[in-house]
């Protein structure tokens, strides 16, 4: 269960104000986030990113092969799809392994290659310990990539060194901003893809990037000419995002989306990207569950009050078999 689920299960309700009603889940819209969800409002909308499974009728070569796949609708005990969409597992991944395949270690990889083609060289990620964040320390780590991890709780900063994160810096500590312009700093970083989405971190880290530049040769109101660039892709925070612009002029602040971001990457990029996904399944791109649970169990409050609060080694798989 990813992120982008909750996103398409939930939207803005908040998971610890939900009621049962026979067998649907009530919940509240905050009344000033409604006009985000005014085109959602009364429609069923298929879940599920991506999944793994038994190919049972199809093209003769796949027909009991296990596959993963990503693109919908995948929270289903069926589901069809283009031949040539699939991936084949290796026989020593499992399927439960195959089922996040997709969405984590493509998102963490196209971060890594949208820092390439923007001539960035080096990287500042937020909610650095969730399972994205934990592939990403990997990748940076085997590709040569400086990575400025941000945290927010003291046992997270362990975690990511733990597993050979260099630059670990912990929001909720006093001096985050100064640890996290030495960082930045040190590492040269000048693009940010921020996972919280509400509050002040996205401006906090493009005031850092700013402050970590060399000082100006003569005085301009306008900060340094270097680009620097922060790329919302998630929403743990819903609030506004708030910036403070003691920045300069030279920066962007947007959103990144994994879809637009692969199409933009072009196909030979994308083949490149699923083929090390699939040859480093065991090992970078590796996950663990908490619990799996079947498709009765997305709906079991106390299940969705633990998995839907996306806390670190929080991550749950939805196998429809279990419910039978």
């Amino acid at each position: 269960i990813n992120p982008s689920d909750l996103g398409v299960l939930l939207g803005p309700v908040r998971p610890d104000g939900l009621t049962r009603d026979g067998d649907d889940l009530v919940g509240s819209v905050p009344a000033e986030l409604l006009p985000r969800v005014r085109d959602r409002l009364d429609k069923s909308l298929p879940v599920g990113n991506e999944g793994a499974g038994t190919v049972v009728a199809g093209v003769p070569e796949l027909v009991g092969k296990r596959v993963a796949l990503f693109g919908g609708s995948m929270w289903a005990d069926y589901r069809v799809a283009d031949a040539g969409a699939v991936v084949e597992l290796p026989d020593d991944v499992s399927t439960a392994d195959g089922a996040a395949l997709f969405v984590n270690p493509l998102t963490a990889l196209a971060m890594v290659e949208t820092m390439r083609a923007e001539n960035h060289t080096a990287l500042v990620h937020t909610a650095a310990a969730s399972n994205l964040g934990q592939m990403l320390v990997k990748i940076c780590a085997d590709d040569g990539v400086p990575l400025v991890n941000i945290v927010r709780k003291p046992e997270q900063v362990e975690l990511l060194k733990g597993i050979g994160a260099e630059h670990v810096v912990d929001s909720s500590q006093p001096d985050f901003a100064e640890q996290l312009t030495e960082a930045i700093r040190a590492t040269g970083a000048t693009l940010a893809f921020d996972a919280v989405g509400g509050g002040t971190l996205a401006g906090q880290i493009l005031s850092a990037m700013e402050r970590a530049q060399p000082p100006l040769a003569s005085y301009t109101p306008y900060g340094s000419t270097t680009y620097k660039q922060v790329y919302i892709y998630g929403s743990l925070d819903f609030s506004p995002t708030v910036i403070d612009r003691d920045f300069g002029l030279t920066w962007g602040l947007g959103g990144f989306l994994l879809m637009v971001a692969l199409a933009r990457l072009g196909d030979e990029t994308f083949a490149r990207m699923r083929a090390r996904v699939v040859a480093e399944a065991k090992t970078t791109f590796a996950s663990s569950f908490a619990e799996t649970i079947g498709l009765s169990g997305v709906l079991d409050l106390d299940k969705l009050g633990v998995f839907a609060r996306r806390s670190t080694g929080a991550k749950y798989l939805v196998d429809p078999s279990s419910d039978r």
